[in-house]
């Protein structure tokens, strides 16, 4: 059973009933929408009663994934374990392990027992890492080893995978032939698309589709339909293979939701401000209403160190525009392997971009936290100011940096004696004007 099905049948399930008190929904309600396909529950069969599943689609707010993992260059478990910790402790909504180096498969297990929140994969790096291992040369992959790494992957648990099963033989050859000023930035499309140029043969994730389905269907694994052609360049965005790709996985997410398969659609990646909301409005003029997932956009190209910003404008814009899942991006994007902090740092830019965006979508429910500090800032309440930040730890050491602790009913040093609510001490008392 998936919760799809259940939702067909009209069985509430534990996570159901879950989501509905976190979002403050009818339990009807959201049965409804999960068995239409455009709310998912990623929710792996095999994982602990005590997960803390979310829900991601129409109607619900925002989510923040998460990525870690080690790197061929880099491998360090115990690093990848603080990383986990730390977004869970800043309230990321879904994890997802991106390792392909070192045993990826002890990596994903520790991580797993390390987070207990939705989790996500990309197989593709798992049969890459053992290709490289076992033998020492990627193009020596067998359709075995792709779809083996999918049902490893399943087997413990993981409750969300992406899968290039978008990008087919005909989509790779044509790469070669379009300019682009990036390339191909995806490394699961990378590796797929160099083994069917390599093999010529077609991509085995979409030749057995069905058999990923049953696995599936299985253990209740939501599919993430990657987006293997993705731009990395603001200047390729919307091309040919980007589109003719979505258009494949469109395709795809209708016979998964036949057979009762949870699914969500990953899209870009690098686009200018200007085709942001554009890109939103094309993907689910394709797809429908199911969960749209998108890595920023960055809105430009130079702002190494930066990136988390740079994509936070991006993200801000497309979950105004209906966009359901944020994958964060980190300082140290196109740099190096995030740190700990660099990792709480997307997190929270990508937290206030998803709220950004949910003030648009859902106002009514989101609301009440902006209001809520409006009063406090104009009464001067700083407990309660610092309390309701997105990171409180910071506002509290920024504001007591000066080493004076005002308490309440002062100003800050920012305008001292010329504090608004200090020069005009009536508006301290204004009734608040509901919106």
């Amino acid at each position: 059973m998936t919760q799809m099905s259940d939702a067909r049948q009209n069985r509430i399930t534990p996570q159901m009933k879950q989501v509905a008190r976190d979002e403050d929904v009818s339990e009807d309600w959201l049965v409804r929408q999960i068995a239409r396909g455009s709310i998912i529950i990623p929710s792996n069969n095999v994982r602990p009663q005590t997960i803390h599943n979310v829900g991601i689609g129409k109607g619900l707010k925002t989510k923040v994934n998460v990525n870690i993992g080690t790197s061929t260059l880099h491998e360090d478990l115990a690093i990848e374990k603080e990383k986990a910790r730390v977004a869970v402790q800043n309230h990321a909504d879904t994890i997802m392990d991106l390792s392909d180096g070192g045993d990826v498969g002890a990596i994903r297990r520790a991580l797993l027992a390390e987070a207990p929140i939705t989790f996500g994969t990309v197989p593709i790096y798992e049969a890459y890492n053992m290709a490289i291992t076992k033998y020492k040369n990627p193009m020596a992959l067998t359709e075995d080893d792709f779809l083996n790494a999918f049902e490893n992957n399943a087997k413990d648990g993981v409750d969300y995978t992406t899968i290039h099963c978008g990008i087919t033989r005909d989509i790779a050859k044509r790469i070669l032939e379009t300019k682009r000023y990036a390339g191909v930035v995806s490394k699961g499309g990378t590796i797929t698309a160099a083994w069917m140029l390599h093999h010529q043969k077609e991509n085995p994730y979409y030749t057995h589709y069905d058999y990923l389905m049953e696995v599936a269907a299985k253990y209740d694994v939501t599919f993430s339909l990657g987006d293997a052609l993705r731009p990395g360049s603001i200047l390729d965005a919307h091309d040919e293979l980007q589109v003719q790709e979505m258009i494949n996985v469109a395709r795809l997410t209708k016979r998964a939701h036949e057979k009762d398969i949870q699914v969500m659609v990953e899209g870009p990646g690098h686009v200018p401000l200007n085709e942001v909301a554009a890109n939103v409005r094309l993907a689910k003029s394709l797809i429908g209403d199911v969960p749209y997932y998108v890595l920023g956009p960055l809105v430009t190209d130079i702002a190494s160190g930066y990136d988390h910003i740079a994509s936070a404008i991006g993200a801000a814009v497309s979950a105004a525009e209906g966009v359901d899942l944020l994958c964060y991006l980190t300082p140290s994007e196109h740099l190096a392997l995030p740190n700990a902090e660099e990792v709480k740092e997307g997190l929270i830019a990508y937290r206030i971009a998803a709220h950004a965006g949910d003030l648009v979508k859902i106002r009514d429910k989101s609301i009440k936290w902006d209001r809520d500090m409006s009063v406090a800032r104009r009464t001067l309440d700083w407990e309660k100011q610092i309390s309701l930040s997105i990171d409180p730890e910071k506002a509290a050491r920024i504001h007591a940096r000066t080493g004076q602790h005002p308490g309440n009913n002062v100003p800050c040093t920012m305008c001292g004696g010329a504090c608004v609510y200090i020069m005009l001490p009536s508006q301290r008392s204004y009734a608040s004007q509901e919106q």
